[in-house]
């Protein structure tokens, strides 16, 4: 992405008031919604374990595992690469209000619902619940690049080592 690029996008947000304040709402509805979806997820084959519903402790294992050490593996992944934000690169701020110095690549928003996402279509019995997560974790993934506090490169990556993890660690393993 060059500067232009990035000025252009932001600057076209910041000029409806009414879309600034939609993409700000619309990252945080996504991001607390999946983060109060997935421990209901996890008190459900909670309950389905203890009642004792075949296979459902190994699930909710799995379920707990592979997205908690996945979240942290990425975490460390982002840590040791430090990647500069693009509010930082273009000297321009954020539509959504962020500070944060560097820890852009890989995205750990998209990360996260990705490999959340992925845990669902797994784990989850109603069927239509994982594809609708990883509807909104590509929605998500657009909301972090044209508000301007990730580049596509972080989103991307982001989302691909998401539903990687999640297909290795539920599938594979």
């Amino acid at each position: 992405m060059q500067k232009t690029t990035y000025i252009s996008m932001t600057d076209a947000l910041r000029a409806r008031p009414v879309l600034t304040r939609g993409v700000s709402l619309a990252n945080k509805v996504i991001t607390d919604a999946v983060y109060v979806a997935y421990p209901c997820l996890l008190a459900w084959l909670g309950y389905a374990a203890a009642t004792g519903a075949t296979g459902a402790a190994g699930m909710l294992l799995r379920a707990a595992l592979v997205p908690g050490i996945s979240f942290v593996l990425v975490t460390v992944l982002r840590k040791g690469i430090n990647a500069p934000r693009p509010y930082e690169v273009f000297d321009a701020a954020p539509v959504i209000p962020k500070d944060t110095r560097g820890n852009s690549f890989p995205s750990r928003h998209a990360f996260s619902i990705f490999v959340i996402a992925m845990t669902f279509c797994a784990c989850c019995p109603l069927a239509w619940v994982g594809p609708v997560m990883l509807a909104a974790g590509v929605l998500l993934a657009v909301i972090r690049v044209v508000s301007g506090v990730h580049f596509p490169c972080d989103v991307v990556v982001g989302a691909l080592l998401g539903m990687l993890a999640g297909f290795v660690g539920l599938w594979i393993l």
